[in-house]
């Protein structure tokens, strides 16, 4: 590598990668079990994409459930 290319574990060789904090996999893991009592390996399983899309449409659901708008910043 080249000392200008380097990005603390996010470059290797020609290709650049996005590290996702371990906090943040934790923390969707947590929502989706939370909610809808899967187990760690079967959560863990997931693609992150497939974690991300688990918890935008639980929140969806407890937003229709407390009569909250999808998007906070718009009015009902």
């Amino acid at each position: 590598m080249r000392a200008g290319n380097q990005r603390a574990g996010k470059f290797y060789g020609s290709r650049s990668i996005e590290v996702y904090p371990a906090d943040k996999i934790y923390e969707e893991a947590a929502f989706i079990a939370y909610y809808m009592h899967w187990g760690h390996d079967e959560i863990m399983a997931m693609s992150h994409v497939d974690r991300l899309r688990w918890c935008r449409e639980i929140s969806k659901i407890n937003s229709r459930i407390n009569n909250e708008p999808q998007n906070l910043f718009e009015l009902p």
